[in-house]
């Protein structure tokens, strides 16, 4: 059913080649966006999600491009400008994690999670909000995660990135107030994508138990989004696990997500 809120609107939804990316894009497709930018490295997996959602009528643009780069959030940018493209809804999807202890992990490997999760979503923001500013309306969501809300060790580096995310999106939600555009930062908990065989995990009792689908993210996301909620944890067991780390000392957080992380 259309959104009335999203009837007609463009949306660009970065890291769309796979997983949240790819339901987001559907979620969004369903609720009446008209065009869909998607932006992700891998061209034959976005060319596989524009002919379906082409199918349903929606037009469909893919950029591949590596967000990662130096410079590709500007190029992006500019190449949308210069196709007269006015993006309504930003979905800062793309990122990754990476698992392990953080002296075992390459700098090199490090440096690229830093560049895509904290720095391109940054300047993506900036850059589409000016624009979303001038026209009075838009929206832009950020994905964060529960490990946002603790210290994680094997997940260091990672979990202080969408730390930033959180922190910044529900910054910038709080100046944008009244202005007819909102940052909404969801964070959800393992979710069933590509992400543990990227960051390299194995799947641990508590990710198995709490798991939930891509497709359930993107829905209650899509929903906080439209509510202009500055920031939500998506699940309920993730939500008590995020307000319970308010209570627990910092080194006490600390060591219950290493437990809760550690593959045997």
């Amino acid at each position: 059913m259309a959104n009335q809120a999203l009837s007609g609107k463009t949306a660009l939804v970065t890291g769309a080649s796979s997983g949240l990316g790819v339901d987001f894009a559907r979620e969004l497709a369903s609720l009446g966006c008209a065009q869909l930018v998607l932006v992700a490295r891998r061209e034959e997996l976005l060319k596989k999600l524009q002919a379906e959602l082409e199918q349903r009528g929606v037009k469909v643009s893919i950029v591949t491009l590596d967000l990662a780069a130096a410079g590709a959030p500007q190029a992006l940018h500019d190449l949308l400008r210069q196709q007269g493209l006015a993006v309504d809804v930003l979905v800062n999807n793309a990122g990754f994690g990476l698992f392990g202890k953080e002296l075992e992990i390459p700098w090199d490997r490090t440096q690229q999670m830093l560049q895509l999760n904290m720095l391109a979503l940054t300047q993506l923001s900036k850059l589409f909000a000016r624009d979303m500013l001038k026209r009075g309306f838009g929206y832009i969501m950020q994905i964060a995660s529960t490990g946002a809300y603790q210290p994680t060790p094997t997940y260091a580096a990672y979990a202080a990135t969408k730390a930033y995310v959180l922190s910044y999106g529900e910054a910038l939600n709080f100046e944008l107030r009244g202005t007819g555009v909102s940052c909404t930062v969801i964070s959800p908990g393992v979710t069933a994508t590509e992400f543990l065989r990227v960051s390299g995990q194995k799947a641990t009792w508590y990710q198995r138990m709490t798991s939930m689908s891509s497709a359930e993210v993107a829905r209650a996301g899509v929903r906080k989004m439209l509510a202009r909620r500055g920031s939500a944890v998506i699940g309920w067991i993730n939500w008590l696990a995020a307000f319970s780390v308010r209570f627990t000392p910092r080194a006490a957080a600390a060591a219950t997500g290493y437990q809760l992380m550690k593959n045997d």
